[in-house]
């Protein structure tokens, strides 16, 4: 059996999808809860040169993981990919607090990275397969817009309870939430229509499981256009503390907030105009954001890029995720979004990798670092462009 596709009149908000969005909201509640309190955590245990590890470590193993969790979300099935997902988180929250030194928490955020590289593959493919195509953008922004949901609302709860009770109450906090998002699965059916049983050769990876090169496009945009995240996951702590901001989740809140304002109807508007002049905008826009980064030195500053980047992202992320469906094989969807994702892990590594390396608890240096990631979104216009004009040559 095939993927025959949806008839464009098929629901939109079934349960399979209604139940979909709020475990993903969980699980994005889960591990972005942390965010704004580990580097502070980490410099507390003694390691506060590796702050740029914090990320990069977690998306080096996303990265990694991507060509299996795409191969086995398109032969084991979708479900079994969002599981794996989801129990990392479940172990990781239990374990942070028992592994309370440098190199133990650092080892711990390489596998907490594993819950990324599983469950937005295994949940963007379902989402694939549940809604007509003509509705793509749009349903993947409204799986956007639960993610930003829980993305936005527990940074702030995450710091509150590390304020009020101890970080480890938000450790605890997190695996109650990744929990949750786990029971809400397993009411969910398998839409793989020929799942295969679990073999250990589906764990060799050969050159085509890895990347599928219809997709290669919107991976390079993606690799463009979300270096910054990495730079502003691992920059904007000390920034809020440079600035006066004292619950450092405020950044997250607004930023993600702004991208949920965006997320349904830049969706659906690039149902209608195209994903690629979509993206141009967010590019545009994700720049700008950086740039007001660079150039902030009080908290309104620091609030007005904040919800600039999520403008940006929240335009973004629906697109590049309905054009990579769009370019891939439906029989490779799952290889497809891994492609895309691979291309974000990196991104987001690399930018946070770079950041700390040359930030190096310097606040004078940050200016520099957002600069080179407003660049290289522009970059990413560039190639959007160029991509564009091939097109309507061919």
């Amino acid at each position: 059996m095939k993927h025959q596709g949806l008839p464009p009149d098929a629901p939109l908000y079934s349960a399979p999808f209604l139940l979909l969005c709020i475990s993903h909201g969980l699980f994005a509640a889960s591990f972005n809860m942390m965010l704004p309190e580990l580097p502070s955590y980490l410099e507390s245990l003694g390691g506060g040169e590796h702050k740029g590890l914090i990320i990069a470590l977690f998306t080096l193993t996303a990265g990694l993981s991507r060509p299996f969790s795409g191969k086995l979300a398109d032969t084991l099935g979708r479900m079994p990919v969002m599981y794996i997902g989801v129990f990392a988180c479940v172990i990781c929250g239990l374990l942070y607090p028992a592994l309370a030194f440098v190199s133990g928490f650092l080892w711990l955020r390489l596998f907490h990275g594993f819950s990324t590289g599983f469950k937005p593959t295994g949940t963007s493919a379902y989402v694939a397969d549940i809604v007509p195509a003509q509705r793509r953008g749009e349903a993947m922004g409204i799986l956007g817009i639960c993610l930003s949901i829980g993305a936005s609302a527990s940074p702030p709860l995450g710091s509150w309870l590390v304020q009020q009770y101890s970080i480890n109450a938000m450790f605890y906090a997190s695996t109650v939430l990744a929990a949750l998002s786990m029971v809400i699965l397993m009411r969910m059916p398998e839409t793989l229509p020929e799942k295969q049983p679990f073999s250990m050769g589906l764990l060799r990876i050969g050159r085509n499981d890895v990347f599928d090169p219809l997709a290669i496009p919107a991976g390079i945009a993606m690799l463009c256009c979300y270096f910054g995240y990495g730079v502003i996951l691992t920059l904007v702590p000390d920034l809020c503390d440079a600035v006066g901001v004292a619950n450092r989740g405020t950044f997250f809140s607004i930023a993600t907030l702004s991208s949920v304002a965006t997320r349904f109807f830049a969706g659906r508007v690039s149902d209608r105009l195209g994903r690629v002049p979509v993206l141009k905008a967010s590019a545009v826009l994700i720049a700008l954001a950086l740039t007001a980064f660079a150039l902030t030195t009080t908290p309104a500053m620091l609030y007005l890029a904040s919800a600039l980047f999520g403008l940006g992202i929240g335009i973004f992320s629906p697109a590049i995720t309905a054009w990579t469906v769009d370019l891939g094989d439906p029989e490779r969807r799952g290889r497809a979004l891994a492609t895309m994702y691979i291309a974000l892990e990196i991104a987001i590594g690399g930018g946070a990798a770079i950041a700390g390396w040359y930030y190096g608890n310097r606040t004078d240096h940050m200016p520099a670092v957002f600069w080179l990631a407003a660049g290289m979104s522009l970059t990413g216009l560039v190639y959007l462009l160029f991509w564009e004009r091939r097109q309507r040559a061919v």
